[in-house]
C-alpha cells in the first residue's frame, strides 16, 4: 500500500503495529450507491491484512481520522531512525518491489519458507525472488505482471510442495483482462 487508502484496504502494519490500532473511522464513497459514507473503525472489520472494504467493494477510501498517541519527540525520532535502518539492513530497497509478496502463515514466516525451499533468487523473467529477503519479489529490470504473477505462482506451489503450508498473496491480483466499470 502506497497510500492511506491503500494501507486501510489493507489494513497495512509492520513490527507489531497495523493501521487499525490508530483508526478511528473512515469516509469512502460507495460506487453501487453513489453515496459519501463514513464508517467506525470497528465497523471496518479490521484483520490481518484485510478490511470490510475488500468485501463490500465499490470503493473509494477519500480519508481517515486516526488517534494517536502523545509521545517524547526524542523518542519517536529515536524508533523511527531504528525502524528505517532496520528496512535498509533486510528489505531490497534497491530494486522496485510491491513489498511482502505473501501473508504471514499462521505459525510461520513466508520468507523462511521460500528460502527453505531453496528460491531465494529464483527468476521467472525480470521479476526476482530477492536475495536480500526472500518474502519480496523484486523487478530486476524488465519484469512484467505475467512474471510476477507466474514466480509467485510457482513459490507458492513449492512451498506447498514441501510444506504443506499454502502462501496467501498479500498483493491484490487483478486479472490481465480487469477493467474498470463506469458506474454513472
Amino acid at each position: 500500500p502506497g497510500s492511506v487508502g491503500g494501507g486501510l484496504l489493507m489494513n497495512a502494519g509492520a513490527y507489531g503495529g497495523e493501521l487499525k490500532n490508530t483508526v478511528e473511522s473512515v469516509v469512502y464513497y460507495y460506487l453501487p450507491q453513489q453515496t459519501l459514507c463514513e464508517m467506525s473503525a470497528e465497523d471496518c472489520r479490521f484483520a490481518y491484512r484485510s478490511s470490510i472494504f475488500q468485501k463490500l467493494g465499490g470503493c473509494v477510501i477519500l480519508s481517515a481520522v486516526f488517534r494517536l498517541e502523545k509521545g517524547d519527540s526524542a523518542q519517536i525520532a529515536t524508533k523511527m531512525r531504528e525502524l528505517n535502518e532496520k528496512r535498509r539492513e533486510k528489505q531490497p530497497l534497491d530494486l522496485p518491489s510491491a513489498g511482502s509478496a505473501f501473508k504471514r502463515p499462521e505459525g510461520h514466516f513466508a520468507a523462511a519458507l521460500i528460502e527453505q525451499a531453496g528460491l531465494k533468487g529464483f527468476s521467472v523473467g525480470g521479476a526476482q525472488v530477492s536475495e536480500k529477503h526472500s518474502g519480496f519479489v523484486v523487478n530486476t529490470g524488465n519484469a512484467t505482471a505475467a512474471d510476477v504473477y507466474e514466480l509467485m505462482k510457482q513459490v507458492r506451489n513449492t512451498v506447498y510442495e514441501k510444506f504443506s503450508v499454502e502462501l496467501e498473496p498479500e498483493v491484490i491480483i487483478l486479472p490481465p483482462d480487469y477493467a474498470l466499470e463506469d458506474n454513472s
